[in-house]
């Protein structure tokens, strides 16, 4: 793999992994499929008949519901997956019935058939998911890579205990399912929980007054090496016969006194005990309940408002475990891509996957404001020229997912502005927030996208929006060219004058071509985004790009074209 480079992936990951990731080529995968463990159990089982179910399971909604093609995944792995496997899922479906979680299994199934695939024989995989499946994807896991090759099943105490009601106790905790391709040959790195600072003086006690070092005294002798009772041990100018029998070989002691002669600490009734010191201490080594790794609160700052996000922390312990520099790590429903943020961190190679141009522009903004310009990798599958942009356009219309509008925000490095789901977005696709004075309090630039027909009118409602949301700039994102009655109606909205740099002003020229909105975007790279910094104003709007100039100057089909409101004043020349 000399010419590897990492990879964002847009589009059905089933379909990604069989057409682009090779057999036995990923090291490591970690993958958290969608799974609203909020809805009622009952919900859950109820059978395709039953009315509303679709609604109140959120993460069903779009993918884990009974259909035809859930039908034709089932019987894909029936006929072509492994015996094992088809033998579970069609005693599943009989026992549970075609409803919203036998879809989801079907759909697992057909993923893990794929997800074995690919993993080296020295490879693991961790399923993350919680107790309303966990037991029917054990078994699932158990047929795909065999009951020998469990390792784990890890419990991660995600939420602090509340208030209970209802009945029954409080589900506090996620399930990670460890398992690997072989287990005999599997990656495995021994990880250790450390000492928490405040109690390091607990934990190490004494100071070795030779030394100044911080440590602990041990046990030498103990009953469970009883085939040592009754021998006696020579420890520097002592011997030392122990009744319960002794940790340590005669040649270790002589070894370990030889490399420090202080280890060796003498209780007031002359036993001997070995010095465990803080600066030489890993820590206790993890064990498969997890109550150190913190869940994400609403004030954090790695928190990027995605819904399942987890903290990096815990991908840091599951990588630094499984895996080690230059290995592959797969994450093929990445989400806002925290495992491949951490893998990045940790000297990894990488592969995520998403369906949504919303998670792929999200993690492209996060690797960029972590990494900087300079970390190279590809995008797969997002648009790159004006056909290819106005077929996402296309499928968009179709299938409801909003694809191109997110696909066009992550042009220019906006945040959605809205939730599809709850309704009408009162013109208001998504936003950018920038400083450039020092008050702390953050402004906004407006945008909208527009996949269809453009005139003037577009111009008069982004300006009224941009009143009513009180923000400093607009932003309209085209697919086809902006009209010149647009450029005049664009270009009587003013200039936006920085309070704190009165002496400049920012109109939004049409007939500049300044290769805007896309920033000369390169695969991989962010989008510009106004100053975070007090001391620097915003940089120029980006002029109106159209149609193929658009692709022509930057490799996208999606037009820009800026609104500047003046709110501090200011006329076009």
């Amino acid at each position: 793999m000399a010419d590897w480079k990492n990879k964002l992936y847009f589009g059905d990951n089933l379909d990604i992994l069989r057409e682009h990731v090779a057999d036995e080529s990923v090291d490591l995968i970690y993958l958290d499929p969608p799974f609203n463990s909020n809805a009622t159990y009952n919900v859950l089982f109820r059978e395709a008949s039953g009315e509303g179910s679709a609604a109140q399971i959120h993460a069903f909604d779009d993918t884990w519901h009974w259909s035809i093609e859930t039908e034709l995944a089932y019987r894909e792995v029936v006929t072509n997956g492994p015996r094992r496997l088809a033998d579970l899922l069609q005693a599943m479906r009989s026992f549970l019935g075609r409803n919203d979680m036998m879809a989801y299994l079907t759909m697992m199934a057909q993923h893990m058939s794929e997800l074995r695939r690919v993993l080296k024989p020295t490879g693991s995989i961790y399923l993350h998911c919680d107790p309303t499946a966990s037991h029917y994807l054990k078994s699932l896991m158990d047929a795909v890579f065999g009951a020998a090759n469990y390792i784990n099943e890890i419990t991660w105490k995600r939420y602090a205990v509340h208030s209970i009601a209802g009945t029954g106790f409080n589900n506090i905790a996620d399930v990670l399912l460890f398992y690997a391709a072989d287990r005999q040959r599997a990656t495995f790195n021994k990880v250790y929980e450390a000492v928490e600072e405040g109690n390091l003086e607990k934990d190490f006690p004494h100071v070795e007054p030779e030394t100044n070092r911080r440590f602990q005294h041990v046990a030498l002798e103990q009953s469970s090496n009883r085939s040592s009772a009754g021998q006696a041990r020579v420890i520097g100018d002592r011997t030392v016969t122990s009744t319960l029998g002794w940790r340590w070989s005669q040649e270790t002691f002589d070894q370990r006194i030889a490399e420090n002669p202080y280890v060796i600490y003498w209780t007031r009734n002359g036993r001997p005990r070995y010095k465990l010191y803080a600066d030489e201490y890993q820590g206790t080594p993890v064990g498969n309940i997890w109550t150190d790794v913190p869940y994400l609160s609403a004030g954090d700052a790695e928190r990027l408002g995605y819904p399942t996000q987890k903290p990096e922390a815990l991908l840091e312990r599951i990588i630094q475990a499984s895996s080690n520099e230059g290995d592959v790590v797969l994450d093929p429903f990445c989400g806002c891509g925290t495992a491949v943020a951490v893998a990045e961190r940790l000297g990894r190679r990488w592969m995520g996957i998403d369906i949504t141009h919303l998670a792929i522009s999200l993690m492209k903004y996060r690797l960029h404001n972590t990494f900087g310009d300079d970390l190279a990798y590809d995008v797969v599958g997002a648009p790159q020229d004006v056909a290819s942009a106005r077929a996402l356009a296309q499928e968009s219309a179709h299938d409801g997912r909003y694809q191109f509008e997110y696909w066009a925000l992550g042009l220019v490095d906006a945040r959605p502005g809205h939730d599809r789901r709850k309704g009408a977005d009162a013109g208001v696709d998504g936003y950018v927030n920038f400083f450039d004075d020092d008050s702390g309090k953050a402004k906004s630039v407006l945008v909208q996208v527009k996949s269809g027909h453009v005139q003037r009118g577009v111009i008069a409602t982004l300006k009224g929006d941009m009143e009513r949301e009180k923000a400093e700039m607009g932003l309209l994102v085209t697919l086809e060219p902006p009209t010149k009655p647009m450029v005049d109606e664009a270009l009587e909205a003013g200039f936006y004058v920085p309070e704190h740099f009165p002496d400049r002003q920012y109109p939004a020229r049409a007939d500049r071509d300044h290769r805007g909105v896309a920033g000369r975007q390169r695969p991989g790279r962010a989008a510009p985004r106004p100053s975070g910094r007090a001391d620097v104003p915003p940089r120029r709007a980006p002029p109106a790009l159209g149609g193929q100039q658009a692709a022509d100057a930057v490799g996208t089909g999606v037009a820009g074209f800026a609104a500047r409101h003046s709110r501090a004043g200011g006329n076009p020349e």
